[in-house]
């Protein structure tokens, strides 16, 4: 059994068990939280499609840390006119652990 959820702007195939990082949410490790942005959910012969989401859907998780990703470095280089500018960008994370599917 599977689904597919959306948060943060993208879109993720989890089941039950998985661990993924996705954008930044608002909660504290340890603490459980449901996920209500169900697109699909497959349970082994019955596939059900949402219009977008799927009414009564949910995916249940546990927050398992708060974290920023490996820096990404910038760099903007004008060649002869003497300018160059470096930055950096660490993103943030929640790290979940799916503990449960329901339609």
């Amino acid at each position: 059994m599977y689904a597919v959820i959306k948060t943060g702007g993208k879109q993720y195939r989890v089941k039950q068990g998985d661990t993924l990082r996705v954008e930044k949410i608002n909660a504290e490790e340890g603490a459980s939280i449901e996920l209500d942005q169900v697109l699909m959910i497959n349970n082994e012969n019955d596939v059900v499609v949402g219009k977008p989401f799927i009414e009564g859907g949910k995916v249940s998780a546990t927050v398992k840390s708060q974290g920023r990703a490996k820096k990404v470095n910038i760099l903007k280089f004008r060649r002869r006119k003497h300018h160059m500018k470096k930055m950096g960008h660490r993103q943030s994370f929640t790290e979940l652990e799916i503990t449960g599917i329901s339609s």
